[in-house]
């Protein structure tokens, strides 16, 4: 066996961690540090956790609850301090650290001033603007995260997402720490939007840039300006779920929205299918119920209106009278209609005398005589001269011309003469049928057809036709024509008595009876 007697003493690990951490309070019981606050940490103790950096080292720190409500001012991640206190131990994880018991702002630290500065160039380009941002799709199909392939961030997304709505996720690997993360993240969401529609690999409807919470320093990949003006620049709606919910980087101003952590970003995505399902079938029960309730709300005052018409027999009663007195009234103006137009046919009749009609025939057939005899002496002159122009035409031919000049104009005097013929002929037809018209017309009109129905005509001793019974006096001599003949008549009374002394005479005349073989009209 070997040797394990030394004279060096030994240590448990706790006696040595012990050791040191005396050696620590002793060599540095009151410090004063000068560096830029970085991560901070409030934990539900009431104690502040955080570091004190500059450009070549950090300093872990702690403000223990009783002197953290003391301070004057309160920790900013950024902010450039002088933290007094002392330097420590922390034997559980061998690591020192400072114990903090003043703090005091020294100004604002380098880094934060960088990213304030870069901030304000970037917004100055419109990289910020609102009107840049697009809305997020209700229900994305494919959805690419651009995040570290091992890390918890990509398991809480996937397992946050297919609990809620499952889908298509492409996971494009990149560093989210270090010098290259920057440019990786920046590829990363140029690459998802390089991909076309229905190619092979299928393009995302939603990108989110995710990492998990850290420092300033963590997330400083974050901040760069690749990144921030491929993320303006995307074309697919982005999501920024970079730290927690304190943390910003400046992808986060640049994204058309910002989770507060990975997880959120998943719910953000995608709605619950669960939710989506129920408030499907809601919305369908609700429109199921209104519809029923509209119909039924119809119905009911369909019923009521209905209810309030009059019934069709009494819609109809007023109208059927209406036409019932039309048609009583259309039967009384038919039958003085009739008689109003026999009245004036009785009336236009009576104008038409006989004597009208025989002027007019004999008129017009002396007017028929007369152009006969005007076409008859058109005739002979024309005949005349045709036959003077022969005999002046005949003088000056030779006998063979002559012989071809005679026989020509006998061909075109005897056309003529043809021509004339019918045209003669044609004339008197046409004047023989419009007198035999006048002739019809005259026995239609004529009052002796009428007699030949039972009627009569009486006329007074003049020869007038007597119009009115008002115009006859008593004992005045009368004619009374019939079809067959005419009889002689005596008034017995007047339609009204003359003004006159009553005599004898007349009274003898009226007494008498008449002759044999006479009848009596009245």
């Amino acid at each position: 066996m070997a040797d394990t007697s030394s004279n060096v003493a030994e240590f448990s690990v706790s006696e040595i961690s012990f050791s040191i951490k005396r050696t620590m309070e002793d060599a540095f019981g009151y410090v004063r540090v000068r560096g830029e606050l970085g991560r901070i940490s409030r934990p539900g103790s009431g104690h502040i956790y955080l570091d004190l950096k500059d450009d070549r080292a950090v300093l872990s720190g702690v403000i223990w609850r009783g002197v953290a409500s003391k301070l004057k001012i309160q920790p900013e991640q950024g902010l450039e301090v002088i933290a007094t206190g002392k330097i420590t131990t922390f034997p559980g994880q061998s690591k020192y650290q400072m114990v903090i018991d003043a703090l005091e702002p020294a100004g604002a630290g380098a880094l934060m001033a960088l990213l304030e500065e870069r901030k304000k160039k970037l917004a100055a380009e419109g990289l910020f603007a609102e009107e840049r941002k697009r809305p997020l799709p209700s229900l994305p199909n494919v959805i690419g995260v651009v995040t570290s392939p091992t890390g918890a961030v990509i398991r809480d997304i996937l397992h946050r997402i297919s609990d809620r709505f499952p889908v298509h996720v492409l996971v494009w690997p990149v560093r989210v720490q270090g010098e290259t993360s920057g440019a990786e993240v920046a590829n990363g969401i140029r690459g998802f939007n390089a991909l076309q529609p229905g190619g092979m690999i299928p393009r995302p409807d939603l990108v989110i840039v995710a990492r998990g919470g850290g420092s300033i320093e963590d997330l400083w990949g974050f901040n760069e300006e690749a990144v921030v003006r491929a993320a303006a620049e995307s074309q697919i709606p982005l999501i920024s779920a970079v730290g927690h919910e304190t943390d910003w980087t400046l992808i986060d101003l640049a994204a058309d929205l910002r989770a507060p952590t990975p997880t959120g970003a998943a719910e953000i995505a995608v709605p619950v299918k669960a939710e989506l399902m129920s408030m499907v079938d809601d919305r369908a029960r609700r429109l199921s119920t209104g519809l029923q309730r509209f119909v039924g709300s119809r119905r009911t005052e369909l019923r009521a209106a209905s209810a309030a018409l009059p019934a069709p027999r009494d819609l109809l009663a007023l109208p059927r009278q209406r036409f019932d007195t039309a048609a009583n009234s259309l039967e009384r103006g038919l039958i003085v209609n009739t008689k109003h137009h026999r009245s004036t046919y009785q009336n236009a009749s009576a104008r038409l005398s006989p004597f009208v009609l025989t002027r007019l025939s004999t008129k017009a057939r002396q007017d028929l005589l007369v152009a006969g005899d005007r076409q008859q002496r058109a005739l002979s002159v024309g005949i005349s001269q045709k036959r003077q122009a022969f005999d002046a035409v005949v003088a000056r031919l030779t006998p063979s011309r002559l012989s071809q000049q005679t026989a020509l104009s006998k061909e075109r005097v005897t056309g003529l003469g043809d021509r004339l013929d019918r045209a003669y002929l044609t004339r008197l037809k046409d004047s023989a049928a419009k007198l035999d018209g006048l002739q019809k017309l005259l026995k239609s009109l004529s009052y002796k057809d009428v007699l030949a129905r039972g009627y009569a005509v009486v006329r007074d001793a003049d020869g007038q036709p007597v119009r009115s019974a008002s115009a006859v006096e008593t004992g005045a001599a009368l004619s009374v024509e019939l079809a067959d003949g005419t009889l002689d008549a005596v008034a017995m009374s007047g339609g009204s008595v003359p003004k006159k002394t009553k005599t004898s005479g007349p009274k003898k005349a009226v007494s008498q009876k008449p002759a044999a073989g006479q009848g009596s009209l009245f």
